[in-house]
């Protein structure tokens, strides 16, 4: 849309910032509709929702004016979730407000109380801040709403989410009845639906997305990897794209210190954001991305709403998020304004089916891919090189003179190869990575070895399928124990109870003998194994007796366990015991046994003398109840002493 229907300060504003339309959520606001009313707005994560309520406030800030009013108590206040995105709304407002002479005070939890009060004693036209510095502010008397036209809640759902509930009420409940209340939201939860109707008159819902999609700007790479690769495959990934800025996604601090410290090890522009820094690392580490002193941000998901970093075109989430929704935030970093990103999801094979389930949520439709090896970060190194060297303007004086002493000396090729290696050296060596690792087999040894793999040495570990064997972490730690690469190790068949490997001849004897050496904690055996086409038999699962004594089957038992049908005997008369008829929990028909009956009359059993039948009393225990030469019996009182059954 052109912008001239816009106040002309901030059409001038926006023509100088670059814009030269306006995004869905910008155009919504701005119409006739919308003008002086309260807004409920749903727009997904990097549509421009900060201009967005920034051009919505113009009308309650300049009326018919050009330039804004002197600075006294503010017009419009601003609630946001977090630090950064309060910070970042303050530089969005500055600029696009600069032409009518605004002031815009931020006022953010870690920052200096006393240093934000002087700022607002000396007026504003603007505040922005977060919900428990404000309400601070508000109760301490330093920030004064008796003239505020206009309040926005920035992230709302976010807001709800971090517990602000209270913070919020308070801050609408002393701010004027007769404003104006805009309220943006990526989703619309109940609970927002709720506090819109609290607080709002009359409000216009503006939805501008889609829902079909998660983001239409982002390609979205769901990466299979060993779970023991997640620090080589985030190295690789780094490599492979080369972008010009990108964040790593971790779930806990702990995790962000441990890859910022192996990426600055590798040579990458690193640094950390994360809930246990000050604002002040906190806000040097994002400027740092800004001005491009650094490439790469390994942040947990404080980082993840409303963060708005110029040329970031790459996400990883080097640990799987929490939920759909956090994806979608996440990857919301990437592919703004109309910008192009790529968001990349680590995936260790355990945890594949809830990304899958969590993609299907978030309909996102993510394209399969191995992590980048070294051999393709190679050949896109290549590319990359020959596009940088190219000559594409006209060189300086200075440089052809330099160009033309180094070619009168040496050869072109050599002048030229030793520029390739000096871009080389500068940039940070790709990992090698595990393989997806061999398909498991249950039977002998293929007919068809690999290459290299015609002599080799079988071993066996005592780890099988009851512990949830599988190659992509038995390879690694069989490679660690005994030294080896995982070139020198063949085919991996996992048993029951055994995993069988097998080692290149030549490294066999050099394996076993590290492996004899290593003493482990765990307990696990390596042994050679005398010959590995012999299968170990199938265990079985512990037998278990059934309530009907019928016979015994293993718990759960399948077919394939209890080969055969199961026969069904009936028992004949118990020859140790003539104790008579089985007690049953069932009367027998009156009509069936006796004269008339189809079944013969019963006849009484014949039982030792003293001993009773099944049903009646013992002369021991009669006498314990009371009977013939027996104390009479007596109940034991109740602990509050009152005798039992008076109730």
């Amino acid at each position: 849309m052109p912008l001239p229907s816009l106040p002309s300060a901030l059409a001038r504003a926006l023509t100088e910032r670059g814009y030269t339309d306006l995004t869905p959520v910008q155009l919504a606001v701005v119409q006739p509709d919308a003008e002086g009313r309260d807004l409920l707005v749903s727009a997904k994560t990097g549509s421009g929702k900060t201009v967005a309520y920034g051009l919505a406030l113009a009308t309650d800030l300049l009326g018919d004016n050009e330039q804004l009013p002197p600075a006294a108590d503010p017009l419009a206040l601003i609630i946001a979730p977090t630090r950064e995105l309060a910070l970042q709304v303050q530089r969005e407002l500055q600029w696009l407000y600069a032409p009518t002479g605004a002031r815009v005070v931020s006022c953010v939890g870690g920052m200096d109380p006393r240093t934000e009060q002087r700022a607002l004693n000396a007026g504003a036209h603007i505040v922005v801040g977060t919900p428990g510095r404000l309400r601070d502010h508000i109760e301490r008397n330093n920030l004064r709403l008796g003239g505020l036209r206009a309040a926005v809640l920035d992230e709302a759902d976010e807001m709800l989410d971090l517990g602000f509930k209270e913070e919020l009420e308070a801050i609408l409940d002393a701010a004027p009845a007769e404003r104006r209340t805009l309220l943006f939201s990526a989703t619309l939860p109940k609970p927002i639906v709720s506090l819109a109707r609290q607080y709002q008159r009359d409000a216009l819902r503006i939805t501008a997305t889609s829902g079909e999609q998660g983001h239409s700007d982002i390609d979205y790479h769901a990466v299979r990897i060993a779970p023991s690769d997640t620090e080589h495959a985030v190295v690789n990934l780094l490599r492979f794209f080369d972008p010009a800025s990108a964040i790593v996604f971790c779930n806990t601090r702990e995790a962000v210190r441990r890859f910022h410290a192996n990426l600055v090890e590798r040579g990458f522009s690193v640094v950390a954001l994360s809930g246990e820094l000050t604002q002040n690392e906190r806000t040097h580490a994002l400027q740092a991305l800004r001005d491009q002193r650094a490439k790469v941000c390994i942040a947990t998901d404080v980082a993840a709403r409303g963060i708005d970093i110029p040329n970031l075109e790459l996400v990883i989430h080097a640990e799987l998020p929490n939920d759909a929704q956090s994806l979608q935030h996440r990857s919301g970093r990437t592919g703004r304004a109309g910008r192009k990103g790529i968001s990349a999801m680590l995936i260790p094979h355990p945890k594949r089916r809830r990304a899958e389930a969590m993609l299907r949520t978030a309909n996102i439709e993510a394209t399969w891919m191995g992590a980048p090896t070294a051999d393709e970060i190679k050949g896109r190194d290549q590319e990359r090189l020959i596009e940088q060297l190219r000559p594409t303007e006209d060189a300086s004086e200075d440089d052809i003179v330099i160009a033309r002493a180094l070619l009168a000396s040496s050869d072109p090729e050599q002048v030229v190869a030793a520029l390739v290696r000096a871009r080389r050296a500068a940039l940070p060596a790709a990992e090698d990575l595990i393989d997806n690792g061999p398909e498991e087999s249950s039977r002998g040894p293929s007919s068809a070895p690999r290459p290299g793999f015609e002599n080799t040495a079988w071993f066996t570990i005592d780890i099988g399928r009851d512990k949830n064997a599988d190659p992509r972490w038995l390879l690694p730690m069989i490679c660690r124990r005994g030294h080896l690469t995982k070139r020198d190790i063949g085919a991996i068949r996992i048993f029951d109870k055994e995993t069988r490997f097998e080692v290149v001849a030549e490294a066999a004897e050099r394996f076993l003998a590290s492996v004899r050496k290593v003493v482990e904690p765990d307990g696990v055996n390596i042994v050679p194994l005398a010959d590995p086409d012999i299968e170990p038999a199938r265990s079985r699962k512990p037998m278990r007796k059934t309530h009907s004594g019928m016979g015994s089957r293993p718990p759960y038992a399948s077919a394939r366990d209890n080969a055969g049908p199961r026969e069904y005997a009936p028992r004949g008369p118990r020859s140790d015991k003539a104790d008579g008829p089985r007690k049953s929990n069932y009367a027998p028909r009156l009509d069936n046994h006796g004269p008339g009956g189809d079944a013969p009359a019963r006849t009484p059993s014949t039982r030792p003398e003293g001993k009773p039948a099944y049903g009646q009393t013992s002369k021991k225990q009669a006498e314990k109840l009371g009977g013939p030469g027996g104390k009479p019996f007596k109940p034991k009182p109740r602990r509050d002493g009152k005798p039992r059954g008076s109730d």
